[in-house]
């Protein structure tokens, strides 16, 4: 029986892939985007709630270097900045307080990018020191046994002090920068390398047993072409950051989550029924590895994204076609 993960081996698995020098991938938007959400794609298919604190940490470094600050060495970073059902840090007379929630990492990072509201409404962000006694985590708030290792609690922020010199950019710099979308892109390599590795766990239990019969073939074929449109898209959409890196590019990026995360979905569906229940009863990475991608997509706001997408069709924004 596979053990059970906790959110301490995973973060020391973080933390040697820093140290190792394994998390040098190259910054989105320079020419090599697409060996970036490579390298995502494969801690997704590797390990869900590993590929999220990693996510997490290179889009940190990569929005200090947007903002043309240095970057600590072997320094583990997040980015809490999650307004969730009415929660968010807020920030006036230099101090940061309320809830964030879903604080990926927030017993084993050092540093996070905390994204707050002053009260007049500016978005800025801030650069904190987590060992700062004034963060609270609420370990209890985190209660589903999807991506559980990833360690992402509510924290709160008790008056936690920032000077102008922990300010990251100017007001409104974490929304407005071009690379907030290839974030966007970045999380959806994840979603993609996810769904990839859960089928290739399919395949190895069919291969390890009397062999697939028609009807499993018909599942696997139809999530392999599902997946192949999906790989094709984050390829094309990281080509076209490349040769345009000042272009926006939100339409491009939410057309690109909502095809992962459809293909995502069709997996999450079509996976059990290959394999029956076998593999998840009696196999605990295989069943959790199914747990974290159901958790994990969720990022992505269904319905909700979907209508956004529609509105700026609606507007009469350019259709995509394929080029000649």
């Amino acid at each position: 029986m596979s053990p059970r993960r906790d959110a301490s081996s995973v973060a020391a698995e973080l933390r040697q892939l820093v140290r190792d020098g394994d998390l040098e991938v190259p910054e989105p938007g320079t020419g090599r985007t697409i060996d970036r959400w490579a390298a995502l794609a494969l801690l997704g298919h590797r390990d869900l709630a590993l590929a999220r604190l990693a996510e997490g940490h290179l889009d940190a470094v990569s929005i200090l270097r947007q903002a043309g600050r240095p970057v600590p060495g072997n320094t583990l970073y997040g980015v809490w900045a999650a307004r969730s059902g009415g929660t968010g840090a807020m920030v006036a007379d230099h101090r940061l307080t309320g809830t964030v929630r879903f604080c990926s990492g927030a017993h084993s990072l050092d540093r996070a990018l905390v994204a707050a509201l002053t009260p007049d409404g500016e978005g800025l962000l801030f650069d904190i020191d987590l060992n700062d006694p004034r963060i609270e985590r609420r370990p209890d708030t985190w209660q589903a046994v999807g991506m559980d290792a990833s360690d992402s609690p509510d924290v709160v922020l008790g008056n936690v002090p920032v000077s102008d010199d922990d300010q990251v950019g100017p007001a409104g710099f974490y929304l407005d920068r071009p690379g907030f979308w290839w974030g966007g892109g970045g999380v959806a390599a994840v979603w993609f390398g996810g769904a990839r590795g859960l089928v290739d766990r399919a395949m190895r239990y069919l291969q390890a047993g009397l062999g697939p019969d028609e009807h499993q073939l018909a599942h696997v074929g139809e999530l392999e072409a599902t997946l192949a449109a999906a790989a094709a898209l984050l390829t094309a959409t990281a080509r076209l950051i490349d040769e345009s890196p000042q272009a926006g590019v939100m339409r491009e990026i939410w057309i690109l989550r909502a095809a992962v995360e459809q293909a995502v979905r069709a997996t999450i569906d079509q996976v059990p029924r290959i394999t029956g229940p076998t593999p998840l009863s009696r196999d605990r990475a295989f069943a959790q590895a199914l747990t974290d991608l159901q958790v994990y997509v969720r990022q992505h706001h269904a319905e909700r994204d979907l209508a956004a997408l529609g509105r700026l069709m609606s507007e009469g924004k350019d259709h995509t076609w394929p080029e000649r």
